[in-house]
């Protein structure tokens, strides 16, 4: 634990000179695609408009100056599966990012999807050393956090104080100041596989980058496509990428809980490429123009040209029936919408007092998918686009790059983590203690 709160303290600290230098890079890497972002940063007033989520974090502007996407490569299920294919995948979006922006940029921030998530959370209490609550005092709560045992081969992703409260006031995003004797905290931890980390830095280290900040994807994309309200009173977010569909679940504008469902539109193309025996990219293309989740009288009636170079004259001409196209996309659909939800009550989100959800990703673009979400689901769903933030080009302000905007937004404005505090050396959260993981629908 020690080695790994080092390790993110470090890179908190790149992250706050490559801001001071005034340029930084953020990274999605997707299964279906790489998104690389440069970022002009301007410490002197903010040019994006709109509320940060971080509380004790300071916030300052940024326009994007540069954008570049490539087809991925190497990477499944949100992680790398392939060393040499990810690096040349990831060199390509970056040096077309930085030829755009005309700057050479060495220190990235990147988000992935997958490597197993698990949320967990953590209450911490301690006595005031004076009356008003100090830095100090913020520190020793947090290092008064009972970490469960969660196992080898993890690391601690994010590890965010989400609520505080001094004696009997709760829901306090800053403490710092006020006049009190007990304080308590709220930390919402997460943890991922480590071997999916390692690979990620290693693959950027390769690429002859310095890795200055790692973000879970379904937590930056909450950020990027939740409105400021449905991230106070309580949303999910289900980002339907490519090999993965994340979620993520706010509430008081911090995220308390993150899973990820190993399928998204990858394998709705799988399934079409195997029923009609065609191309996956022919595939891709056909469920892009043509697929949706609910068919109508018309589509019986509207034919698709299967055209391939088999060689077999009538193997190669034939067609299919969009309803038939919607026949075989809606069993895989429902299959992932229904795992979701299946996380969504383990994660206890019908106790919230706001049941909005949120889709976006680009899965989320398949027509008819909110109706069909709102049966599976529950009634409030809504398909969201992320924020309008300076400088993006046109091409990238859809559903699919709600997780590299949530990027700039976590680059530019983090929230705070465990890292970003001096806890006292004797006070290092101790993993042997196994406590309870409280909820924090229990707390508020």
């Amino acid at each position: 634990m020690t080695m790994l709160y080092e390790t993110q303290r470090a890179m908190r600290g790149m992250r706050k000179a490559a801001m001071q230098r005034g340029v930084v890079a953020v990274l999605d890497v997707g299964s279906s695609k790489i998104a690389c972002l440069v970022l002009r940063i301007d410490q002197s007033g903010a040019t994006y408009q709109g509320d940060g989520a971080g509380s004790l974090a300071g916030q300052v502007g940024f326009r994007v100056i540069g954008a570049a996407t490539t087809r991925s490569r190497g990477v499944s299920f949100g992680e790398i599966d392939s060393m040499p294919e990810a690096e040349r995948a990831i060199r390509t979006a970056v040096q077309a990012a930085q030829k755009m922006a005309n700057i050479r940029v060495d220190h990235v921030i990147a988000c992935f999807s997958g490597a197993q998530p698990r949320s967990y959370g953590l209450t911490g209490q301690v006595e005031i050393e004076d009356q008003a609550v100090s830095e100090q005092d913020i520190s020793r709560v947090l290092a008064a956090c009972d970490v469960p045992d969660y196992g080898h081969h993890r690391e601690v992703l994010h590890a965010q104080p989400v609520n505080f409260a001094l004696d009997h006031r709760s829901g306090l995003s800053d403490p710092r100041g006020q006049i009190g004797q007990v304080l308590s905290t709220d930390l919402h931890m997460l943890t991922v596989d480590a071997t999916a980390v390692q690979n990620l830095a290693y693959c950027l280290k390769r690429c002859d980058l310095e890795l200055a900040g790692i973000a879970s994807s379904a937590y930056v994309t909450g950020i990027s496509a939740l409105v400021e309200d449905e991230q106070e009173l309580g949303a999910a977010c289900i980002d339907m990428g490519g090999g993965t569909t994340g979620i993520s679940i706010f509430m008081k504008k911090h995220m308390i809980s993150a899973d990820t469902v190993r399928m998204g539109g990858d394998h709705v193309t799988g399934d079409i490429s195997m029923a009609l025996q065609i191309p996956t990219a022919h595939a891709e293309r056909i469920k892009t123009f043509y697929g949706g989740v609910v068919a109508t009288g018309r589509d019986d009636l509207e034919r698709i040209e299967l055209k391939s170079d088999t060689g077999d004259w009538n193997h190669d001409r034939r067609d299919v029936s969009v309803a038939e196209l919607i026949g075989i996309m809606r069993p895989r659909v429902e299959e992932i919408l229904e795992e979701v939800r299946h996380r969504l009550d383990a994660a206890g989100f019908d106790h919230l007092p706001s049941q909005q959800i949120v889709l976006t990703g680009g899965g989320s673009q398949i027509p008819g998918l909110d109706g069909l979400a709102s049966r599976i689901l529950g009634q409030r769903v809504r398909l969201g686009r992320p924020l309008r933030v300076h400088g993006l080009p046109q091409a990238a302000t859809g559903p699919s790059f709600a997780s590299s905007v949530g990027m700039c937004l976590f680059a530019a404005r983090p929230q705070d983590e465990w890292w970003d505090f001096d806890l006292p050396v004797d006070r290092y959260p101790n993993k042997s203690l196994r406590r309870a993981v409280r909820w924090f629908k229990d707390n508020w």
